[in-house]
């Protein structure tokens, strides 16, 4: 290899390293997280628009989830949650909220995963299933959704409802997305934060 190292590969080429100066090499290692969403839809009637997965793990066969999937290369997290609710649901959606996020450790390919939950307004409500990933998808009233035995007996799933029960109820306030531009690199970002009126209440969209 004459002194190359593997760093990483995409579908159109294999990148190769080579640290010129003495000692350890400083070039940052490989991306080392993927980014997954969930989009919590709920309608006027509290119902939440959920599905069932084609393909799932013995543990969660039966499980009624929200649609969620992983963001695309150079896609904001926003606009991932609404397109992954499109895809599987057919449902258009308004983001509104980032009400939490997971990470976790050694997931798929022993990456690391960020898992952000997203709150969204629905703006349609006919669903159209993905039978391709999607078995099934259907609004459940969010009762129903709530007391599943899975939901119930899983402390993270259980606090993510807890959460989104806590929103609704404007107990809670999560982080919506502003558009800024950094003078270091003149790039717009997308910057998530809260933003509380004066009498301490969440202002959301």
């Amino acid at each position: 290899m004459e002194g190359f190292q593997y760093h990483h590969a995409e579908p159109g080429y294999v990148m190769l390293t080579y640290w010129i100066p003495a000692g350890p090499s400083m070039l940052p290692a490989n991306a080392s997280h993927q980014v997954g969403v969930g989009g919590f839809v709920i309608n006027d009637n509290n119902e939440v628009l959920v599905v069932q997965e084609r393909h799932c793990s013995p543990a969660t066969l039966g499980l009624w989830k929200i649609p969620t999937g992983f963001i695309l290369e150079a896609e904001e997290i926003y606009t991932g949650a609404v397109r992954e609710v499109k895809e599987e649901t057919g449902i258009d959606t308004d983001f509104i909220e980032v009400i939490a996020f997971r990470h976790a450790h050694n997931v798929a390919f022993e990456k690391s995963d960020l898992f952000f939950i997203c709150m969204l307004r629905p703006l349609s409500s006919k669903v159209i299933v993905d039978d391709l990933e999607i078995a099934a998808a259907k609004w459940m009233p969010l009762v129903e959704f709530v007391e599943q035995p899975l939901i119930q007996e899983d402390s993270m799933f259980k606090k993510i409802v807890d959460i989104f029960i806590a929103r609704l109820g404007k107990r809670y306030c999560g982080l919506s997305t502003h558009q800024v531009v950094s003078k270091f690199d003149g790039m717009v970002s997308s910057l998530y934060y809260n933003v509380i009126d004066n009498e301490d209440n969440c202002v959301g969209k």
